[in-house]
């Protein structure tokens, strides 16, 4: 039976952990090969050498223009062509609050997570337009959304990925360029570590937390897992979605569908508060 991205090629950052592997994962067995970049060189020697044939890993940091480039032209030098780009490279921070900001923290978080994407499209543009189109999937979050789901330059950056995935598909869809994003929500990855200042080693621990417990905070009663997005990022990659550009596609178990009460009988809305004899109604 033939996978849905057979005969295609994907470069996806970010790619040797969390969402990213997940969606290398995924990739590989609809068909696809595929470019790992990422700056965990170990976890990428092994990958590479798991999906010997159709996985080449590639040190790329994302912050660098040249290695964005090479990752790009590793696709073609390897695999023929391009025809899906993952701008899924992510980090967070530990600034919660405005007297908190550091400059160089805010300009680091913007430049991996904004940048690194901006940078990503304009080299994988003359590779689509040789082979007559593709499709660009750039990972924002529930944070680039709403209030109160990350820290603020991460939130910050994540609404500027949606908003340049918008302003990118009018620019590129006449060539037949699609551009989305998907909008993860709490996702069982190490990013929720990171984001608090943790090694490697004790986020990817905090990972196991949310897998254990993130059924206890959104209406769908599991936790959120990288295979969830990724496969999100199989149907924008896919021709499934030819007519789709320009949008977001949220996956976060439907945390952001409205506050607690909505979906949860036993917790008052603020109208029952304020008015207790409406009991527990909406």
């Amino acid at each position: 039976m033939a996978g849905r991205l057979d005969g295609k090629v994907a470069v996806i950052t970010g790619a040797v952990s969390g969402i990213g592997l997940g969606t290398v994962e995924l990739f590989v067995a609809e068909g696809a090969r595929v470019v790992a970049a990422d700056i965990q060189d170990e976890k990428g020697r092994m990958l590479e050498q798991r999906f010997s044939g159709s996985v080449r890993y590639l040190r790329c940091d994302v912050t660098q223009e040249a290695d964005i480039a090479a990752a790009i032209g590793l696709a073609d030098s390897a695999f023929g062509g391009l025809d899906v780009l993952f701008n899924n490279a992510g980090i967070s921070d530990a600034m919660r609050s405005i007297p908190e900001i550091e400059a160089e923290t805010w300009t680091w978080i913007f430049d991996v997570l904004v940048r690194g994407p901006a940078l990503g499209m304009k080299h994988a543009t003359p590779r689509f337009l040789a082979r007559g189109g593709g499709s660009i999937i750039n990972t924002a979050s529930i944070a680039g959304m709403q209030a109160g789901w990350g820290p603020i330059a991460y939130s910050s950056a994540k609404a500027a990925v949606i908003h340049m995935s918008r302003v990118a598909a009018a620019q590129l869809s006449r060539q037949k360029i699609r551009v989305n994003a998907v909008c993860p929500g709490l996702i069982a990855t190490s990013i929720f570590g990171s984001s608090m200042g943790q090694s490697r080693e004790v986020a990817d621990q905090m990972a196991a937390r949310v897998a254990q417990n993130g059924a206890k905070v959104q209406p769908v009663p599991r936790a959120g897992l990288p295979e969830d997005v990724a496969k999100a990022a199989l149907y924008l990659a896919s021709d499934d979605s030819e007519f789709v550009t320009g949008t977001s596609i949220v996956v976060d178990g439907g945390i952001t569908v409205g506050s607690r009460h909505s979906w949860d009988s036993g917790s008052l809305s603020p109208f029952a508060e304020l008015f207790p004899e409406m009991g527990a109604a909406d």
